[in-house]
């Protein structure tokens, strides 16, 4: 019997849900320990039916595990989602997570059977795409998949910024309030509903969400420590912005405050809200530096100060990945600012998306269908979908050898209907 044979890749039953969190906590460098806790409040995110695990049933019977257990030695978990395309429209996505293979298992297919297992379930259930958020680059490319969505992240030097300190909050009848958890879970769906169904690239944010982002739901092994949340008011009372964020202890030799304000997170729906919480964050006595988390890579952020030039990159890297399922449904679900038509030659070495698909897009709307027509251009499945929310370029990808053009100028043509005038974000980690 091969070693391939003696792994079992299957979805996992309820019974074995605290085995797959030890062997998730092994795959991700933390203790393998699992406490009750954990069992109960990671494990109430579980879908036994879209989870799955490697279990290795040729281990040898000189080293049994003492509870009768078959050793899992692989995870993978995926749960329902919608992300926002261009335009505002969501689509159902196969969001995937807990992706993991013990360090004594490692190259020997289990991810690939995994992912293909996965994507497999998912164009079968309808979903238009698959998404992830990857923690190495090299990884999720031979899966189809595309960088989607940068993130980029700053830390502003307030006393460089030019803001004036004298500042006590806005001067329209706009006000910016402390609140507490429960306010956030009562306040913050909407708001994210309102902010995702104009961002592209923003996914769906479920109660559980609010809960472990508030502290109502803590993960076992995890430390929580209470952040302040501000809350924007318009002058007319109306929600349109809020912000979770931290500050570290730290003062100079001579008694001078140093301490940073860290943002967890800070959602708007206006440019004024935006404005004026950042301005907040760098107006608080004693906060030197803001670090601002992960933000789309053109926020409006660094224009908002005097000299913009205190806001520093610190990271700036891939986010979103996303892998498309359903070509069609994909291409027709965005919208496009101007017309156009584009024949697209799809490779998919997965079998699931490929084809030739003639787009017709304006901006009353698009219908994709598929074709015999020559081609345009021919790409990789992945390299679609990082055309597919705006942000890369098909003349740039030409360039770089990853499309091809069958005619010429057509990435040309190809920019014109699919890229967009503010870049994509995802606001989540998932």
């Amino acid at each position: 019997m091969s070693r391939r044979e003696e792994i079992d890749v299957r979805t996992i039953t309820e019974a074995e849900i605290p085995a797959w969190i030890r062997a998730l906590n092994t795959g991700f460098l933390r203790s393998p320990a699992v406490s009750d806790q954990e069992i109960t409040n990671r494990g109430s995110s579980i879908l036994p039916q879209r989870t799955l695990g490697a279990f290795d049933t040729g281990l040898p019977h000189s080293r049994p595990r003492s509870n009768g257990e078959t050793p899992i030695i692989a995870t993978f978990r995926s749960f329902p989602q919608q992300l926002t395309t261009v335009g505002g429209t969501p689509v159902p996505a196969d969001a995937i997570t807990n992706v993991s293979v013990t360090p004594t298992h490692r190259s020997r297919g289990l991810l690939t059977r995994m992912m293909a297992t996965d994507l497999t379930a998912a164009k079968d259930r309808g979903d238009v795409v698959a998404t992830l958020i990857a923690a190495e680059y090299p990884i999720y490319g031979r899966y189809g998949f595309g960088q989607a969505t940068t993130a980029t992240e700053w830390t502003i030097d307030v006393s460089r910024s030019g803001l004036d300190p004298r500042w006590s909050g806005p001067t329209d009848g706009a006000r910016i309030d402390l609140v507490d958890g429960d306010d956030v879970r009562k306040l913050g769906p909407d708001l994210h509903d309102r902010l995702r169904r104009t961002q592209p690239g923003a996914v769906s944010r479920d109660e559980r969400w609010w809960q472990i982002n508030t502290g109502a739901l803590i993960l076992s092994g995890d430390s929580w420590k209470e952040p302040f949340y501000a809350v924007y008011r318009s002058a007319t009372g109306e929600v349109e912005g809020l912000v979770s964020y931290e500050s570290d202890d730290n003062w100079g030799d001579v008694k001078q405050p140093l301490n940073t304000a860290e943002v967890n997170w800070l959602i708007t729906v206006t440019p004024a809200a935006e404005r004026a919480l950042w301005r907040y964050l760098c107006s608080i006595d004693w906060i030197a530096h803001v670090k601002t988390g992960w933000r789309a890579p053109d926020d409006l952020l660094p224009h908002f100060l005097p000299d913009p030039r205190a806001a520093r990159i610190t990271t700036q890297a891939d986010w979103l990945w996303v892998r498309i399922l359903d070509v069609v449904r994909a291409l027709e679900a965005r919208t496009y600012a101007g017309s156009g038509t584009l024949v697209l030659d799809v490779t998919d070495g997965d079998g699931l998306s490929a084809g030739r698909y003639r787009l017709e897009a304006g901006p009353d709307g698009a219908i994709c269908a598929p074709t015999t027509t020559t081609a345009d251009l021919t790409l990789n499945v992945g390299e679609l979908a990082a055309l597919w929310l705006g942000d890369e370029s098909a003349v740039r990808l030409a360039a770089l050898g990853r499309v091809h053009e069958e005619r010429e100028g057509a990435a040309v043509v190809a920019d014109a209907l699919l890229r967009t005038s503010r870049r994509p974000w995802c606001p989540d980690i998932f």
